[in-house]
């Protein structure tokens, strides 16, 4: 049996993540063997994920970052089962290096995430390795991307949430503004008509569910109560939209109101991810 050196460990954690005990115990047990050594620490992370298949990972973290050119904007999040965990800057690093990845290689799913390849080992592989070495459930849990002349990105709450935002032109200012007015305010869509029609729909038969429900609404008209829903979408919208909202940086204004104020610019799509 070969002589397992510090050097030897050390190699092996630096490939791998795992820690010093696990990479002595993974090169005893293939008798030296550097890339059996690695293929042994993944099946043991396979066991562990298999293991702990059906535990919630809802702590993690998110990283938002740009091209280059910034025309095109990627949200990553790699998520875990425990904040002890998520806030280690060793993780917070490793979720940094895979968003970067992204950048990188142009991603545009999840899936392609998982086969790009970092320093000759594979996003999923480095996952696996990770999950061995620290125990608990790892993923990429949520990936978007955007694409528009400029996107804007902001990381919110110490990597927990990220926010892309796509415009028409560059305007540093007004992406930032945008992206933390969306953090805070978490509209469900830029405008009215960008609203999915399934969300209009479910929002209105909860509407006219509940007033059916209240005794004062007993007895009227149908035609009355789907007039008052339509006033209450209405209100809906101007809560729940982007440019319709309130500008938290000047309540004086709507957001809409704000971006004319800037320019000729429009917001085209945005993406926010959040943990849990």
């Amino acid at each position: 049996m070969s002589a397992i050196t510090a050097q030897d460990i050390n190699k092996l954690r630096q490939a791998t993540g795992a820690g010093m005990m696990d990479c002595r115990k993974a090169l005893t047990e293939t008798n030296g063997d550097f890339e059996g050594a690695i293929d042994w620490l993944r099946k043991q992370g396979q066991k562990v994920a298999a293991k702990r298949s059906d535990r919630e990972a809802k702590e993690g973290v998110i990283i938002a970052k740009t091209s280059a050119d910034q025309k095109t904007g990627f949200v990553v999040c790699i998520a875990c089962e425990t904040d002890f965990v998520s806030k280690n800057a060793e993780f917070v690093a490793f979720a940094q290096s895979i968003a970067e990845a992204a950048v990188a290689n142009n991603v545009k799913s999840v899936e392609e995430l998982n086969a790009v390849s970092i320093n000759g080992t594979t996003v999923a592989d480095m996952i696996n390795d990770k999950l061995a070495a620290i125990g608990e459930k790892i993923s990429v849990a949520k990936f978007e991307r955007v694409d528009a002349p400029y996107v804007a990105s902001y990381i919110h709450g110490a990597n927990r949430m990220g926010v892309l935002v796509a415009l028409t032109a560059e305007a540093a200012e007004l992406g930032k503004d945008l992206a933390m007015q969306i953090a805070a305010m978490n509209p469900v869509a830029v405008d009215a008509d960008s609203v999915p029609a399934e969300t209009v729909a479910r929002e209105r038969a909860i509407i006219i569910d509940t007033m059916k429900e209240d005794p004062k609404m007993a007895g009227k008209p149908e035609e009355m109560i789907a007039k008052i829903a339509e006033g209450k979408i209405a209100a809906f919208f101007k809560e729940q939209t982007l440019l319709a909202q309130s500008f938290v940086k000047d309540g004086s204004k709507t957001v809409g109101e704000h971006v004319k104020s800037v320019g000729d610019i429009k917001v085209t799509e945005f993406k926010r991810v959040a943990l849990g």
